[in-house]
């Protein structure tokens, strides 16, 4: 479980980094796309 743990949150870093995103809204905007993919790869 740790481990995927683990990959889940070097996905979302690797996406937030490669998405070059430049502002705090358009980080929380990635972020929360992420947090939709985790929930919807949890259900």
């Amino acid at each position: 479980m740790k481990r995927i743990q683990a990959l889940v949150g070097i996905l979302l870093v690797s996406l937030l980094v490669l998405s070059g995103c430049n502002t705090i809204r358009g980080a929380g905007e990635d972020i929360e796309r992420g947090g939709e993919a985790v929930q919807d790869a949890s259900s």
